[in-house]
């Protein structure tokens, strides 16, 4: 796809950013400015019932900006990269048909990489004998056997998919035999696809200890919200440490508090240590793509002064 083409696509407006930088705040301001409405770009927060540990918006935050994709799963149906870009692209073209822009918000990169460079997948989403072999594996072994095996065959991928990732680390060995190609070299492949939207895509960060710190007060926060309440709630109503929901930030922690595996302060501590981890690796997908505008924090006096540059962004890309 030419350049020019690419101006002529539709408008796109994405807000990512390692987790705790605070994307939600600024993501409404953006939304106003440019008459947008706002996509969920988050795997934990479109699920119902989980509201504190995914640090979801309220309706009071909202300030009557329509928001996508939240609230819209039961936490024991499985949600991923494919679900996500269905219900994206759904929610993309509502949005279009009133003439406003989509506005992607979330720290998710694998989703905004779907969406952005518009990818096909074409892996085999039925149950496959290889997959269920891996699964057992997993159960009997642990998933630091699947972790290893991982390393062996693509360790790019075994650096940045985290050892408990056991969805995500079986996605990864079964691409491999099925294909005989690393998904780290396909994900590298389809990050450099071009986009058909005219877009630009803002990373906000900031200075690395003062982000550490907000996790850290973050989640003490979340506990004093009753955190270890809601996963009480949400174990009591059948939810499992092996669903897609639970293996969240702050959920599968407390799940082994509640199993007697770990103490609560250890539990807490676990939390802190995992998030900042995640932020980690978030930053580290985000310096891999392409076509980014990083917005330090550090250079800024307040938001209004954010606003302002991504505006003058959105005008150079002819957005608005």
């Amino acid at each position: 796809m030419t350049d020019q083409m690419k101006k002529e696509g539709k408008p796109l407006i994405i807000l990512t950013g390692p987790t705790a930088v605070g994307k939600t705040s600024l993501s409404i301001g953006l939304a106003n400015a440019v008459n947008g409405e706002i996509i969920s770009a988050d795997s934990m927060q479109v699920y119902k019932h989980m509201d504190i540990g995914s640090a979801k918006i309220t309706n009071r935050e909202m300030q009557g900006i329509k928001h996508y994709l939240i609230d819209v799963l039961d936490p024991k149906e499985d949600f991923n990269v494919y679900i996500f870009q269905k219900l994206c692209r759904k929610a993309m073209d509502e949005i279009y048909a009133k003439g406003k822009i989509p506005v992607l918000v979330g720290g998710t990169g694998f989703y905004i990489q779907a969406i952005l460079r518009d990818i096909e997948f074409t892996e085999n989403e039925d149950e496959t004998g290889l997959r269920k072999e891996l699964e057992a594996l997993a159960a009997d072994q642990g998933p630091a056997y699947l972790h290893n095996m991982l390393k062996e065959i693509d360790p790019k991928s075994a650096e940045s998919i985290h050892p408990n990732n056991i969805k995500r680390m079986i996605r990864a060995l079964e691409y491999y035999r099925l294909t005989g190609q690393k998904i780290s070299e396909h994900n590298d492949e389809q990050r450099g696809r071009k986009s058909p939207y005219k877009f630009c895509l803002f990373v906000l960060n900031d200075d690395r200890k003062k982000l550490y710190e907000r996790i850290d007060k973050r989640v003490d926060l979340m506990m004093q919200a009753g955190l270890l309440d809601e996963v009480k709630w949400l174990k009591e109503n059948g939810c499992t440490r092996d669903m897609i929901s639970m293996q969240g930030l702050g959920y599968k922690e407390l799940l082994d508090y509640l199993a007697g595996e770990i103490s609560l302060d250890e539990a807490t501590e676990k939390i802190k240590l995992s998030t900042r981890h995640f932020a980690k690796r978030q930053l580290t997908w985000f310096r891999r793509e392409q076509d980014t505008i990083w917005i330090d924090k550090r250079d800024f006096k307040d938001e209004q002064e954010i606003l302002e540059v991504m505006k003058h962004y959105m005008k150079q890309e002819g957005i608005l």
